[in-house]
């Protein structure tokens, strides 16, 4: 939407700034003041995202609603605090786009569960956690930046193979291909914990995940949970776990420090 200009050049791309935090900060805090509850999820992503990691110096957020494609329940209240819708893809996830009012901000919506949200969430988090990733990454880009470019958007297209590379190490490659190894952004690892059921329980599953997430994010995630079409099962140990379950019954557990014994 609106005039595509060219850019006939290289792509600046700037050494890790511990500002770019705080900057998504201030736009998560907006985006929430104008939205309320409909922010189903804000999370920074892109390569501004990731301690360490050179980046071009736009804030990418992540907002998950309801049900991007409804943009009246959205659209009228990002615009009065500022933001400009740019880019409207029914055909890719329902995906819209829009500039920041005053920092250069990509904020993407989608409809919370979408698939590519998930995606970039975890590609930030592979980055995160895999110092080696981190930097093959930052090389591919450097390298790519210095060429000229018609449209940064071709920049942007010509990384796609650097990305499903580091995909595929992460086990979550866009065809669901397995492989590579289950990851806690957070540095550490995943327990495995064994407990009995009642034999006599209907629809005994055999996994149950525990999803530990920081306090300030449990509501979200669950928000995003239930828009998905969860139910909330037990949150009677709320904030240290929530329990939840998926259409088909099966249960998972939002965790957070908070509440603990």
């Amino acid at each position: 939407m609106g005039e595509l200009r060219p850019h006939d050049g290289p792509v600046v791309v700037a050494d890790y700034d511990p500002e770019w935090p705080r900057l998504f900060e201030r736009e998560a805090e907006r985006i929430r003041g104008a939205l309320g509850g409909r922010a189903l999820m804000v999370e920074h992503v892109g390569s501004t995202s990731v301690p360490g990691l050179a980046a071009k110096p736009v804030i990418d957020v992540l907002l998950a609603v309801a049900d991007s494609a409804d943009e009246p329940a959205y659209l009228p209240e990002l615009e009065s605090a500022g933001y400009v819708l740019r880019i409207r893809e029914p055909d890719w996830f329902e995906h819209r786009l829009f500039k920041g009012p005053d920092t250069d901000v990509n904020l993407h919506v989608f409809t919370a569960g979408a698939e590519e949200a998930d995606r970039m969430l975890r590609f930030r988090d592979r980055l995160r956690a895999d110092p080696a990733d981190r930097e093959r990454y930052a090389a591919a880009k450097r390298d790519l930046a210095r060429r000229t470019w018609r449209y940064v958007q071709d920049y942007a297209d010509a990384k796609t193979g650097i990305v499903q590379e580091i995909m595929r190490r992460a086990g979550a490659a866009g065809g669901g291909e397995a492989g590579g190894d289950v990851v806690d952004p957070a540095g550490g690892f995943p327990s495995l914990w064994f407990q009995a059921t009642e034999s006599t329980a209907p629809d005994r599953q055999r996994f149950h995940l525990d999803v530990t997430v920081p306090p300030e994010a449990a509501e979200q995630r669950i928000a995003a949970a239930l828009a998905a079409g969860g139910r909330v099962v037990d949150d009677g140990r709320a904030p240290a776990f929530t329990v939840l379950a998926d259409p088909d019954g099966n249960n998972a557990c939002i965790c957070t420090e908070l509440g603990r014994d």
